[in-house]
């Protein structure tokens, strides 16, 4: 087992990779996709170096030269860039609705993967979902009053559609019309599913790239007027048996998972881990289940983070495991001194195993 961080667009930077280092890490993912967001501002990928571009455009960021110098300068702070979490919903939004740019986003989803292979790294995380991450508010639930996320379906109006020119709770285009994107079932969602592991999974498998999918985050049945994938434990199997290949793994998301309603977190572990088909591993943890939780320390959930440690050491995971997000602590510098404290619960843990 290998212990990382996530760093997203504007944190590849050697500032980050020397505190990832300077935390015990090996392995970093991360995030290299610009987004829209629902405001119209572009975020753009910034670095302070030469190497990887000041401000680097949507349709370059996927280059072979642009990931490949990224991972050379992770590897002069002695990292290893061991996977890249997320399409841009700007780069999928057709695979994703089954629209009429489906297939020429699919071409260049491919090109991706293998620019990524090329570059030597092995993993890409991805999340099948057409409401994304959505719902989660702030909370000072968490030990001390540290500030956290929370979710509370009572909040919230569940059923809120989707306009077009929306996706992953991102905004891609104009929605001049006021439209909102067709309500579908289920087996739609999992028919459009099999289409893209049909097509990318020969991709991966030659790229020598394992796909790993993140389970919904919140996991609601039905979000926003659209069906969800994998809210269940079970439904992670579902996946895998779909469309079978070396390249079709999981995102073993603790959170999300203990989240879930049904079985329980060590049983999913277990489950997966002795197939090895967790690709890599968020450790978080929380209290409480869906319609309401709260994200919480790592050392302070209803997850017992060593029994799943050791779940994983007996069945040889050699993947990497990071702390996803975290609540902050209270200093000037709260989401490195959250991420820090994580990352030495994380590192202790391990060591324990060893």
């Amino acid at each position: 087992m290998k212990l990382g961080v996530g760093l997203y667009h504007y944190m590849l930077t050697e500032r980050e990779f020397a505190f990832a280092r300077q935390c015990g890490c090996t392995d970093l993912i991360v995030h290299l996709a610009n987004y829209y967001s629902n405001d119209k501002d572009i975020v753009k990928a910034t670095d302070e170096t030469s190497n990887y571009g000041s401000s680097v455009a949507m349709d370059s960021v996927w280059k072979y030269e642009n990931i490949k110098a990224l991972c050379m300068k992770a590897e002069k702070q002695g990292l290893r860039i061991y996977g890249i979490e997320n399409f841009s919903p700007a780069d999928w939004y057709d695979v994703l609705l089954d629209g009429p740019k489906k297939e020429e986003q699919m071409e260049n989803l491919k090109e991706i993967i293998r620019n990524v292979g090329k570059a030597g790294i092995p993993c890409f995380g991805y999340n099948f979902s057409l409401a994304g991450v959505w719902g989660h508010q702030k909370t000072t639930e968490a030990r001390g009053g540290a500030v956290s996320t929370c979710f509370d379906a009572d909040l919230l109006k569940l059923d809120a559609k989707i306009p077009c020119g929306e996706v992953w709770n991102m905004t891609y285009a104009e929605n001049a019309t006021g439209e909102f994107i067709e309500e579908i079932g289920y087996e739609e969602l999992w028919e459009r599913l099999r289409w893209f592991l049909e097509q990318i999974l020969p991709v991966a498998e030659e790229a020598g790239v394992v796909m790993a999918l993140h389970p919904d985050d919140p996991p609601m049945p039905f979000l926003r007027n659209t069906p969800r994938l994998v809210y269940q434990p079970e439904l992670y199997q579902k996946v895998l048996d779909l469309v079978p290949s070396p390249s079709n793994a999981i995102d073993f998301c603790m959170g999300s998972i203990q989240e879930m309603t049904h079985g329980n977190i060590y049983d999913a572990l277990e489950q997966y881990a002795s197939q090895g088909k967790i690709a890599y591993t968020h450790v978080r943890n929380v209290r409480g289940k869906v319609p309401k939780y709260t994200e919480v320390f790592v050392d302070d959930g209803d997850i017992n983070i060593a029994k799943a440690l050791e779940i994983l050491k007996k069945n040889d995971f050699k993947g990497v495991m990071i702390p996803d997000h975290t609540p902050q602590i209270i200093c000037d510098d709260s989401w490195h001194a959250g991420m820090a404290y994580a990352l030495g619960f994380i590192k202790s843990e391990m060591m324990h195993l060893e």
